[in-house]
């Protein structure tokens, strides 16, 4: 099992280039199970959980091949025929987006039996919604040894509300809407960059969506979807890790190839508590930018309150707390979407940060010295918040079980090795 360890107390200085998002890039190669001609993705992440779908998707007879670009893959699926329409728990297990097979394999080929993923470790995170809004486009949903049984003659629009918002349950269900007959409108839908890219992708191959971005998605089903070639937006939690690595360091990157209107939420907090930010154009059409961050004089504690996007991501909020360990002054952060996602707390305290944990609330104590220790990842996210503690640490630390952060970030080690970090990747 692979560990990290880390020299601390360097600071970064370079450039830095963002990968494809991964949360984008997963239901993009599950909407390829919508059309028998080829799709093909750029901009792939090389990362562990693109893997494991496409071995997913290899299982229900689709072809695939990868072919190494400047930035990130290229992955061409093509998803001919239906082997195999059932998502193994072994596969599923390893990640909960495998959901995402679901609502394609009913819309095309009228049947799917796919592993319920159970919980993980930042909580339950349940399926219910996708079910519920099969159930609306006229699937029978039947559960049996822990497999959901979806079969369909045929998908017909329909009107369907989320009690919650619901990212992959929204993607599911677009997904699904694309084929059903006549109108489906989705409401409280969730607004994320990687659900509009993922209405561009289905658009491109001749879906019919409107309002993609806004909480209210309206999908004209057409018969069939053809081939077609996209690229992956930029990942927006990494550029974000990658910000708070130049600000708690001491240090100044340039993180290059990001869309800073994706992580405006973000930005502003950074700006707030003093992160010296500043952005410079890359390409108008893509929308990318560089973005320059380097740590002011002080680092200012502010509270903050994770919400869905616009709003501050929970997938940054283990980060935000790590570099709250080393402002000034309490700052109080509210988890509002998991219920479990500070574990990472615990081993930051391992390294001398002052935390105290409530429930959904933490309250983090600084500035503190952070010391090099053994500590252990727990998830993806708290993998990214204990490297950066690492860089900002005094002597050594190795975190343990870095598979997690493998999930979801491309050579990270490598990327912050070339900006002046010293992370060793050791195998035991």
């Amino acid at each position: 099992m692979d560990k990290f360890k880390i020299t601390g107390g360097r600071p970064l200085s370079g450039r830095v280039i963002v990968s494809g998002a991964k949360n984008a890039a997963l239901p993009a190669l599950t909407a390829a199970l919508l059309t028998q001609e080829r799709v093909v993705l750029h901009n792939v992440p090389r990362v562990r959980d693109i893997s494991t779908l496409r071995s997913l998707l290899e299982d229900l007879g689709v072809d695939s091949s990868v072919t190494h670009e400047a930035h990130g893959n290229r992955i061409e699926i093509e998803a001919r025929q239906l082997l195999n329409p059932v998502a193994p728990y072994e596969l599923v297990k390893q990640m909960r987006a495998s959901i995402l097979v679901l609502g394609p394999l009913v819309a095309r080929f009228g049947q799917a039996r796919v592993s319920l993923p159970g919980g993980c470790a930042i909580g339950v995170r349940p399926v219910n919604l996708h079910l519920k809004g099969l159930e609306k486009l006229g699937a029978t949903i039947n559960f049996d040894h822990g497999y959901v049984d979806a079969k369909a003659s045929g998908l017909r629009g329909t009107e369907f509300y989320f009690d919650t918002v619901s990212v992959t349950g929204t993607e599911n269900l677009m997904m699904a809407a694309a084929l059903a007959e006549g109108v489906t409108v989705l409401e409280n839908a969730a607004r994320e960059p990687e659900v509009q890219d993922l209405a561009d992708l289905l658009n491109k191959m001749g879906a019919q969506i409107d309002g993609a971005g806004t909480d209210k998605i309206c999908i004209r089903g057409v018969s069939r979807l053809h081939g077609a070639e996209h690229t992956i937006i930029p990942d927006r939690i990494e550029a974000g890790t990658f910000l708070i690595a130049a600000a708690i360091t001491g240090g100044e990157l340039a993180v290059e190839r990001c869309n800073p209107q994706h992580l405006a939420a973000v930005l502003a907090k950074l700006d707030e508590v003093g992160v010296q930010l500043v952005r410079k154009a890359d390409n108008a059409a893509n929308r990318t930018a560089t973005l320059t961050a380097k740590a002011g004089n002080k680092l200012r504690s502010l509270n903050l309150t994770t919400q869905e996007y616009p709003g501050f991501p929970t997938d940054m909020q283990a980060q935000y707390m790590t570099l709250m360990t080393q402002a000034e002054g309490s700052s109080v952060i509210t988890e509002t979407i998991f219920e479990n996602r500070f574990m990472h707390a615990q081993e930051l305290a391992r390294m001398g940060a002052e935390i105290n944990v409530n429930g959904r609330r933490a309250v983090v104590r600084g500035k503190t010295l952070l010391s090099g220790a053994k500590i252990q990842a727990s998830d993806l996210r708290a993998s990214a918040s204990l490297v950066l503690a690492g860089l900002a640490a005094e002597g050594e630390t190795i975190i343990d079980r870095v598979y997690h952060i493998d999930r979801g970030y491309e050579r990270i080690e490598e990327k912050l090795n070339q900006v002046g970090a010293k992370i060793a990747r050791v195998s035991e």
